[in-house]
């Protein structure tokens, strides 16, 4: 059991040692690479062969969630007619441990032909991807963590880390925010939290509790009940929001008035600063100002006071924003 867990501590070691080290690495020709892709017209196409393709596609997949348009190219289909996906104005990044990967080498005199620039992620400086590319990317390590040296694991694991460098410090260089990155993932919790309008799970029209000021409180009690909000909106004599009557006003006031309670009028016994929310804010800024007054419904109103909905805290929980 102690030779296990020395183990694996002893390759974690190893491959952190091998991401700690590209730390004195990133220079001159970091800064070119993130020129490069920043001002690229088209796409940024990513290539190597076996584990390197591996790391190639996440890398990619990376470069494409966060802004930069991007897909993994087989150099071994490359050769065979897949290349010609790459157009005039595209950007290359070619990953070979060795730099001597027949089959990224095969493609690289088509790339060259169409002018396109190349930034390579190797761990030989001198090999024939670092010579040919416009752009070479030191990502060599000390050893493997595996103890035969044979299986890529610490060189995998640092050319990762760089295209994770590279792609991230793209997105800051593009000025890429919150919003930007939910779009693109419109089906993750942060896409939700960021592209859910109020708008988008306000209860409208009929569904909307809301009773004039001049109306008794036993029809405001029969509106709170029908629509199961917990709350009912008041609109003044020109149908503004003039205040809320909420379950609690209702305990509040039974206690206060009793049997008398029914013949007031709803504006006798709204509470008249509403809080309210617009139609066209976030979902989530909804649920802080609920948090913030530990309520659990909204009246949606405009600039103007006109009622166009109500949002109730379960609409948020179904729809994954808290």
């Amino acid at each position: 059991m102690k030779d296990i867990i020395k183990q694996a501590k002893h390759i974690l070691t190893i491959e952190s040692g091998a991401v700690h080290a590209l730390i004195e690495r990133i220079n001159e020709s970091f800064i070119q690479a993130i020129e490069l892709m920043y001002s690229c017209h088209g796409k940024v196409v990513v290539t190597g062969m076996g584990k390197s393709g591996i790391i190639g596609k996440k890398i990619a997949a990376t470069l494409a969630s966060t802004g930069t348009p991007a897909f993994y190219l087989n150099p071994a289909e490359g050769s065979h007619g897949d290349v010609g996906v790459v157009s005039k104005g595209d950007v290359v990044i070619a990953i070979s441990n060795s730099g001597e990967t027949e089959e990224v080498i095969r493609i690289l005199p088509t790339l060259k032909r169409l002018d396109i620039k190349i930034i390579a992620m190797t761990g030989n400086p001198q090999s024939t991807l670092a010579r040919t590319s416009d752009v070479s990317l030191d990502v060599s390590v000390k050893e493997e963590a595996c103890p035969m040296g044979l299986a890529p694991t610490a060189s995998t694991t640092a050319a990762l880390a760089m295209g994770d460098a590279l792609a991230i410090t793209l997105l800051s260089k593009k000025g890429f925010t919150e919003e930007d990155f939910a779009f693109f993932h419109p089906g993750g919790n942060l896409g939700r939290r960021l592209l859910l309008t109020v708008e988008d799970l306000m209860h409208t029209g009929d569904a909307v509790p809301v009773v004039h000021s001049d109306k008794l409180m036993k029809d405001a009690i029969i509106e709170i009940s029908s629509k199961r909000m917990g709350i009912t909106a008041v609109m003044d004599s020109n149908s503004k929001l003039s205040g809320v009557i909420t379950d609690g006003d209702l305990r509040r006031g039974l206690e206060k008035w009793g049997e008398n309670f029914f013949s007031l009028k709803a504006g006798d016994v709204m509470t008249h600063k509403a809080k309210t929310i617009t139609s066209n804010m976030l979902a989530a800024k909804a649920v802080s100002v609920m948090e913030k007054y530990s309520i659990t419904v909204l009246i949606v109103a405009d600039e103007e006071n006109n009622i166009k909905g109500v949002i109730h805290l379960h609409d948020l929980l179904k729809a994954g924003i808290v």
